[in-house]
């Protein structure tokens, strides 16, 4: 009986142990897809691998979910202890703990950079190699970061489900998604034809759109095909790279008809498609006049 009631026991914590393994989850998946590049950034100026930025992020923020998250932009959960910064309520070991608060995601990550650069309490972690997640998970959770006696395993376990420490390899980011979560509502910028670009303003200039995206004016305007100095006119498109030969694959065969008003350069810019190689694409020459009902082809 005794050795039957010890067989029953053990089946239990089998079947709790394979329920209580972490399993794939889109919302996990989006959030690492959307700051990969900013965890990414902050390795490569803080030394701290981009998969325990990511895996932190999304275990502290309930993948952006979370009270402090939406309502403060913190991820980390990171306490006041000192800050001087925007500041949130919330219960955690104690009721009503004071949290910080940022104005931007790309903040909160920062700044959580910062509290272990800073520290000495996690100093020794960064004696570590950067593609040791293994020793950083547990050096955080050694040093203190967190009460769970289960948060280094959990670090891991997101880590090797989702991948991420093949992150830990890079040493490029994508400045303009970084800029996009930085800036909020500043500049919303788009994607398309494997290029960015931004809707200028009532009163911009390459100057002002530069100022906010990072980026030269006179690479700015260069990429635009524009002198420098030239005023835009407001829902004009304001390619943050240099722009393609040719329309994206899914253009194979579409053409553009020309509308009242078209150019060639304003077709080009529509497309983020180079001036000189929109004529070469249609095999016309520079000074080749287009007329209303005209089909432009595109790749």
């Amino acid at each position: 009986m005794k050795r039957y009631l010890f067989t029953i026991i053990c089946l239990f914590g089998a079947l709790f142990q394979v329920s209580a393994q972490m399993v794939w989850t889109k919302h996990y998946q989006d959030y690492f897809d959307k700051y990969e590049d900013l965890a990414v950034e902050q390795m490569v100026k803080h030394k701290i691998p981009a998969s325990i930025t990511l895996a932190q992020g999304v275990l502290e923020s309930a993948a952006g979910k979370s009270e402090l998250a939406v309502n403060g932009n913190n991820h980390f959960g990171i306490k006041c202890n000192g800050w001087t910064g925007r500041k949130s309520y919330h219960d955690d070991d104690e009721r009503g703990e004071c949290f910080r608060a940022y104005n931007s995601v790309y903040e909160s990550y920062e700044d959580h950079s910062l509290f272990l650069v800073n520290s000495k309490r996690y100093s020794s972690l960064f004696q570590l190699n950067i593609t040791d997640y293994k020793g950083w998970a547990r050096g955080l959770k050694a040093c203190g970061y967190a009460t769970s006696p289960t948060y280094a395993s959990k670090l891991i376990e997101i880590i090797e489900l989702y991948k991420l420490y093949e992150y830990d390899k890079q040493k490029r980011f994508d400045k303009f998604q970084t800029r996009q979560i930085e800036q909020g509502d500043l500049r919303h910028i788009y994607t398309f034809n494997n290029n960015y670009y931004v809707e200028a303003r009532r009163g911009d200039t390459f100057r002002s759109i530069a100022q906010d995206v990072d980026i030269s004016y006179r690479k700015l305007a260069k990429y635009n095909e524009r002198n420098k100095n030239d005023q835009l006119e407001e829902g004009e498109l304001v390619w943050l790279k240099k722009k393609a030969t040719k329309g994206p694959k899914s253009y194979k065969g579409k053409v553009h008809v020309v509308r009242s008003g078209d150019s060639m350069y304003s077709i080009a810019q529509l497309y983020g498609i180079r001036v000189k190689s929109l004529y070469k694409l249609n095999k016309l020459s520079p000074d080749h006049i287009i007329s209303i009902g005209e089909s432009i082809r595109l790749r």
